[in-house]
């Protein structure tokens, strides 16, 4: 009954939270304005993913979640709402998404007993941790695309949980989450209402992060957990190999990744790409889940192949839009 609760609270906080930044976003100064770079024409309320913060938080209490999990978590989110209004620089942001890592890392004791192992495990984690936050906030350009993966990457996290029999408040909570998501699909998915913002997507990307950590009993484990954000790592680390070839800086906002080019430059409906981004994740994490009692030397292979499938499938597109 109590998880049943946690649940209706999530999906409802997760649609009040939209609803309310679509109805009082201009007036709190919350507007995304496009650009050369946005996939979007006029003026949208931006920081709808506060709803999903809100579930978070709540969830997390009442499942008694270790604080040394959620607060970081939340005190980065709520730093990134504040970004929906005021333009901080990245190097800020980055650095407080580090020191957000790092607590919420000793937060849970990922150190282990050798001192210099522990250590480059942490900044492992959080290069980890701080690359998956930014890779969601950056593929969150087109409707509902952060959304659906929202749903299916904590949804299959929750079942993930439940299927290796451990960490019941980790089964429940990436469900909540899940919910939390489904309640604000409606005011994103086809002519977006409102968006998530960094509050959203930064929480979310952390959050995913996070999880694969805390659950990850070892490599294994940690590979097929991140597997479960698999469209979103293929076509950031392909974007990004295909701006440094090109010599652009990293840090400049662009309008290169694969869904973009698709929604912008092909003119796919943004709604149709997005969900094809969730049903080809949906695919890799139900192979995954499947392979996984046969060990890494199954997993491994099948991973590889759908990247190197993603990569030509991009490299085509690409190449058919330079010759175009």
């Amino acid at each position: 009954m109590k998880n049943l609760f946690l649940y209706i609270a999530s999906l409802v906080l997760g649609g009040a939270g939209a609803w309310l930044i679509s109805r009082w976003g201009k007036a709190l100064g919350l507007l995304d304005k496009p650009n050369e770079r946005s996939s979007h024409k006029g003026l949208v309320p931006k920081g709808g993913g506060i709803g999903i913060l809100a579930a978070f938080v709540v969830s997390s209490l009442l499942l008694n979640i270790p604080s040394g999990f959620w607060f970081p978590i939340t005190a980065l989110a709520l730093f990134s709402f504040c970004g929906d209004r005021i333009e901080f620089s990245p190097k800020f942001r980055l650095s407080l998404q580090f020191i957000a890592a790092i607590i919420f890392l000793f937060g849970i004791n990922t150190a282990i007993q050798n001192q210099i192992t522990g250590f480059l495990l942490i900044i492992a984690m959080a290069v980890f941790i701080v690359g998956t936050a930014n890779f969601y906030n950056f593929m969150d350009g087109i409707n509902g695309i952060a959304v659906i993966t929202g749903i299916v990457g904590f949804g299959l996290l929750s079942l993930y949980s439940f299927l290796s029999e451990s960490y019941s408040s980790f089964a429940v909570l990436p469900m909540c989450i899940y919910f939390s998501c489904l309640g604000f699909l409606p005011f994103n998915i086809l002519k977006a209402r409102v968006f998530m913002g960094d509050v959203g997507s930064i929480l979310l990307g952390f959050t995913f992060a996070g999880m694969v950590v805390w659950l990850s009993k070892g490599l294994l484990d940690f590979i097929c957990l991140a597997a479960f954000l698999f469209p979103f790592y293929a076509d950031e680390i392909t974007t990004m190999a295909v701006r440094i070839r090109g010599g652009e800086n990293l840090l400049r906002a662009h309008r290169r990744h694969l869904y973009q080019l698709l929604a912008n430059e092909k003119g796919i409906s943004q709604w149709k790409v997005s969900l094809g981004y969730g049903l080809l994740q949906l695919v890799v994490g139900v192979t995954v889940l499947l392979l996984k009692p046969f060990g890494g030397i199954m997993i491994l292979p099948i991973l590889m192949a759908y990247f190197v499938g993603f990569t030509i499938v991009s490299y085509f597109i690409r190449k058919n839009l330079t010759t175009a």
